[in-house]
């Protein structure tokens, strides 16, 4: 969608009806026409804070969300509002608003740590709103994010020993912001002004002891550390003083509101606005609308199963279904590019197989920038036989044209011949003589014939043949010839016909070389275009395996300034895990070379070339990359 959906208002993604959660089809259907990369924004936070106001303004609306002035919850489940992103016209931003935690008419409160979770897994930037202050109790209520170790996995294999799945949770989780509502502290720390960022992490920093008491109130504060390597905080002062504005907030007018709060909300709305992050997973997979749209149902599916939502499974399900999707959509450019720009029929096969080769080397990159984790290059194979069967489908299509126009020219240039022959104008003295003059201005007229394709010599070598028994007829009938000089005809007439049979082997000969250029040049756009998406995969793994390396560093560092050494300590089996993982990653050069080997093979083996090609071919252009 260029210019991004047009909701007029939110609807429920996921619903949560008598405690169990379903995914709304209609909004699905929205997120599937979204092609766009997508911003996605969520909120979460106790029923009754004004997470739905803030939401509104990031729509640009002052309704929309349903804001309550009663005790009771006003939004159930998960609800979705696709908008054009205002500053990247690209991107569409997604505003997921979750039901309030705690509602006191819910009777499972796991209902409340399904739906934290969800909006994790689904968001970039996760939105955390309290009201008051940050305090003890603030973070007591935060205790969903605790819980997330046992409601999200990211890899479905287990982890070493010593070092937890949680450990991993920072290479993909969202950027978290913490906007407390109704602020009435002064930003200060020790009679010094703050900023509210360092208000946030001064309110994370570990309480000093070791009793239980201690080590569950700590618990929240470790989990946001350890998880969310961005994080930023908002404070709001209370929108008006007024109880009676406030109770219908969404009908006051922006004038009426306190000019403090009426700043902190476009602050807050300027930050989302340009520096929430596009939604990605693992590894720089970008996610789109539709994308969105099969992570949510995967997650939903999984939780109703009674099973952990895993990363590392939903990222396969998705690749499944993106990667099929992704060799039609390579498929059909191929043939919607062929059909356009293939004039039948070509002058050479050369001409056809260059414009192959153009389509295919488009096919290619649409199918690489739309494909991701193509385990053993499963999807990209199939695509290489897709191809291949419409290169062959072409070629004969583009022989029968050639065949067919050949045949209607020759039958136009031949027709006076055919009528002559039928009346006996040939069977004369001096007939012969006749016969191959009228023989050979057919064969003048047709050579001057343009663009009549790849048949041209065969067409005609047909006709000759077609001719031999009738030309040797009208020679012995020819009376005005002696024996001798009839048995010099027949000898010349042999010599010409072996000749042209030598022409047209010449030819099949050079098109048979052709062809096998024309696979080893499949083969080898094949082999550039997937070693460049391997070294772009490598290099985003590398990114993010150093981003959660610094991460760790960063929050052992600090655990060690703020006096906890044994903690400190405790994340060096993870650390070093992670270090040995980069290690490995940056010394596998021979693992991808035995890669590029085993798919030039199989590659190979699918273009059906002769097997006196398949070993240099493969060798000669694997070589290539080997040397890179």
């Amino acid at each position: 969608m260029a210019s991004g959906p047009n909701m007029m208002a939110p609807i429920c993604l996921v619903e949560n009806n008598y405690e169990k959660l379903s995914v709304n089809q209609k909004a699905l259907q929205i997120l599937d026409k979204i092609s766009q990369p997508v911003v996605v924004v969520a909120i979460v936070g106790l029923y009754r804070t004004g997470k739905s106001y803030l939401m509104n303004h990031l729509a640009g609306q002052k309704h929309g969300f349903p804001l309550g002035s009663t005790v009771q919850s006003k939004t159930k489940g998960i609800w979705m509002w696709c908008v054009p992103h205002p500053f990247k016209p690209n991107q569409t931003l997604v505003l997921l608003d979750t039901e309030g935690l705690g509602d006191v008419e819910k009777g499972d409160p796991k209902n409340d740590s399904w739906i934290f979770a969800l909006a994790v897994l689904l968001c970039s930037s996760f939105v955390y709103n309290s009201m008051s202050t940050i305090n003890h109790q603030a973070l007591e209520q935060l205790h969903y994010v605790t819980e997330l170790t046992e409601l999200i996995r990211a890899k479905s294999s287990p982890t070493p020993e010593g070092v937890e799945d949680s450990t991993e949770f920072v290479s993909f989780f969202p950027d978290f912001i913490w906007t407390v509502r109704d602020f009435t502290l002064e930003l200060k720390l020790n009679g010094l002004p703050i900023t509210e960022d360092e208000y946030l992490e001064n309110a994370l920093k570990l309480i000093p002891g070791r009793n239980m008491k201690v080590q569950i109130s700590n618990l929240p504060r470790e989990c946001i550390r350890h998880f969310f390597p961005k994080r930023k905080c908002f404070v709001f002062d209370r929108p008006t003083k007024d109880k009676e504005l406030l109770a219908n907030i969404e009908n006051v007018a922006e004038n009426q509101l306190e000019p403090e709060f009426q700043e902190q909300t476009k602050n807050f709305c300027s930050y989302i606005f340009t520096q929430a992050r596009t939604k990605t997973l693992r590894e720089g997979i970008t996610v789109t609308g539709k994308r969105l749209g099969t992570l949510v149902v995967t997650y939903v599916d999984t939780i109703n199963n009674g099973a952990v939502p895993c990363l590392e499974n939903a990222v396969t399900t998705l690749a499944q279904l993106e990667n099929s999707a992704a060799v039609q959509k390579a498929a059909d450019h191929y043939s919607q590019q062929m059909a356009q720009r293939l004039r039948l029929p070509t002058d050479t096969l050369q001409e056809l197989l260059d414009l192959h080769a153009a389509c295919e080397r488009e096919a290619i990159a649409i199918f690489m920038e739309n494909s991701f984790k193509d385990e053993n290059q499963e999807f990209q194979k199939k695509l290489v036989e897709i191809l291949r069967d419409k290169k062959e489908s072409f070629l004969l299509e583009n022989e029968e044209a050639s065949v067919k126009y050949c045949q209607a020219k020759l039958d136009h240039l031949s027709k006076a011949l055919m009528e002559n022959i039928s009346a006996g104008t040939f069977s004369v003295p001096g007939g012969h003589k006749l016969y191959l003059e009228t023989k050979e201005r057919i064969e003048q007229d047709y050579w001057e014939v343009p663009r009549k394709g790849v048949k041209e010599n065969e067409v005609f070598q047909r006709f000759l043949q077609s001719q031999a028994a009738i030309e040797k007829s009208i020679l012995q009938a020819d009376k005005a010839l002696t024996d001798g000089e009839k048995a010099m005809a027949e000898e010349r007439a042999r010599k010409e016909a072996a000749e042209k049979e030598k022409e047209l082997l010449r030819q099949r000969l050079q098109e048979q070389q052709q062809e096998m250029e024309a696979q080893r040049r499949s083969l080898e756009e094949n082999m550039v275009q997937l070693r460049a998406k391997l070294e772009r995969e490598r290099e985003d793994l590398r990114r993010e395996q150093n981003m959660m390396l610094d991460h760790k560093l960063k929050v052992q560092k600090d655990l060690l300034l703020e006096g906890f050494r044994m903690k400190s300590e405790e994340m060096n089996a993870e650390i070093n895990h992670l270090k040995n993982k980069i290690e490995t990653r940056n010394n596998d050069a021979p693992c991808m070379a035995r890669v590029l080997d085993r798919i030039g093979t199989e590659i190979t083996s699918i273009l059906s070339a002769p097997a006196k090609l398949l070993g240099s071919v493969v060798s000669g252009v694997v070589s290539l990359f080997k040397k890179k």
